[in-house]
This record gives C-alpha cells, structure tokens and sequence, in this order.
C-alpha cells in the first residue's frame, strides 16, 4: 500500500532530509587520500548527535554502521572500515539515511578521491543526471514507470548499464515503503503518480555489465565484472507545484 503523506509530514520529512544532506556534506568535505571510511562514518555519527538525529541504517536488518561506502566497485551496502583507505583516483558512493521526529530521510551520492580518469568522472556525472532525468518525471499524473524508463534511456544513451536487482523505494515513517521504483522498464506502467507519495530515487549504474554479485560479509553488493559503479539517491515528494527534492540543505 502506498502511503500518502500530508503537507505537515512532508516538512517534517524535509527537515529530516536536510540534515541527510547536511550529513552528505560532511563526507564530501572530508573525503580525501588517506582517510578510512570507518573514520567517514564516524564523522556522521557525531554529526547526527548534534542535529538530533537517529542513523536510519545502523542496526537495520543488523547492518553495523550508520553509513554504506562502497568503493569503486563497489555498488551498495558496503561497510565503513578501518582498514578501507581511500586512494587517489578511487570513487565512493556514499549512502546516508536520518531518522529526525520519526520520519527518515535517505539520499546518497558517489564522489571522487582526488584526481580521477576521465572514465571515472563521466560514469558520476551521466548516474547524477540519470537521477535528475527521473526526478522530472515525478509529477502528478504520471506513471511510476515513467521515472524507472527515464533513468535507464539516458545511462544506456551514454553507454551504461543500471542495476536490476535493486530499486529505489517509497519512505516516510519507514525507510523502505511502497512502491518499489525499478531504475529501468518501459514509460506508462504502474501507478499513477499522486500529490503527497514521497520517494526516494536512486539509480546505480555501472560502467560495465549491470550484473552484480553480494560477497560473503552478507552485505557489499559488487558488480560480477569488477568494474566500476555509480550511485545517486534524493528522496522526492510529488507535489502540485511538481517535484520537491527534500534532500537538500536548502
């Protein structure tokens, strides 16, 4: 069941979504050679505690940290650690969700470590704009597979492939709610799009062959060729005006 949401939850859900945002921040900023991703989940921790908020991952399903780090490739789930050091040239998605007054906010997104190759910058910026391709697409009236088709035209227009076996998601007092939201399928499919459903996007794509592989700590989905992957995430509320991306810090 799909649940809506009214004006008054979805300020609160911004609220949440702006310390997501503000969390995401503080990874971008210290990211850099050298520094482990135990360390880059600790930075958010301690963030989190001052906004007065709760790590939406940590504990979920049993998983151990409050952010996931997944490092080239690397596509989701993976867990912060001390002996994972980042390396110039490495790429780090970065997936963060907040709990704040009992609504979650969940965005995610993949930064470079230093310099990176031409390859690695041009998969980052073809998976962000494969998510703002299907943010457009969630208005009123529309087909939930408006935004799956979106997604998956313009990463296979430039050369990549999306993940099949994860999606994006509903979210509210939950982080994991009705519909689920395929990254591809043809346009015209599913439910239509209402003012007040709230959901959180999130293409991954990969460089390579969108097949994908989850090793044995249970949790660190790779892709079956090695190569790299790319992942962004807003959570988005339908709303008359059009979309509203609630992950942002303004």
């Amino acid at each position: 069941m799909i649940i809506i949401k009214s004006p008054r939850e979805i300020e609160l859900m911004a609220k949440a979504g702006r310390i997501t945002a503000g969390a995401l921040q503080v990874v971008k900023e210290a990211i850099a050679p050298g520094i482990s991703t135990r360390e880059l989940d600790r930075l958010v921790e301690e963030f989190f505690r001052k906004q007065g908020a709760v790590p939406a991952f940590k504990g979920y399903g049993g998983f151990p940290a409050s952010i996931c780090t997944s490092l080239n490739h690397q596509v989701v789930h993976g867990i912060p650690s001390d002996k994972v050091i980042l390396q110039q040239g490495d790429i780090l998605s970065v997936d963060i969700g907040a709990i704040v007054d009992g609504y979650v906010g969940d965005s995610a997104a993949t930064y470079p470590v230093g310099e990176i190759s031409p390859e690695s910058a041009e998969l980052i910026a073809v998976t962000e704009r494969s998510l703002s391709e299907g943010i457009k697409r969630a208005v009123e009236g529309n087909r939930l597979s408006d935004i799956s088709a979106a997604i998956q035209q313009w990463a296979e227009a430039n050369g990549f492939s999306v993940i099949r076996d994860y999606v994006g998601h509903g979210i509210g007092q939950k982080m994991h709610e009705d519909p689920q939201i395929p990254n591809f399928g043809h346009p015209g499919f599913g439910p239509r799009l209402t003012s007040g459903m709230v959901l959180a996007i999130e293409p991954m794509v990969n460089a390579g062959k969108y097949h994908v592989k989850t090793l044995a700590d249970g949790w660190t989905v790779v892709t079956a060729d090695g190569k790299l992957s790319a992942h962004f995430e807003h959570t988005v509320a339908v709303t008359p005006q059009g979309p509203r991306i609630l992950t942002t810090l303004d």
